[in-house]
């Protein structure tokens, strides 16, 4: 039986204020959409936009 493609992709999130990254993991088969999350960025301090890079 073969396997079919992996449901789960490591992610780059990056910041919209500075150069500061996060990695995460995100189900292709639920998110088909690029992700946008609000996260903490300690380069500039305060909460800002995260948007999603790419994948590894």
């Amino acid at each position: 039986m073969a396997k079919g493609k992996e449901a789960r992709h490591i992610i780059k999130l990056v910041s919209s204020e500075s150069n500061h990254c996060y990695f995460t993991e995100k189900n292709k088969n639920n998110t088909k959409d690029r992700i946008q999350l609000r996260k903490f960025d300690p380069v500039v301090r305060k909460h800002v936009m995260y948007k999603e890079a790419g994948k590894l």
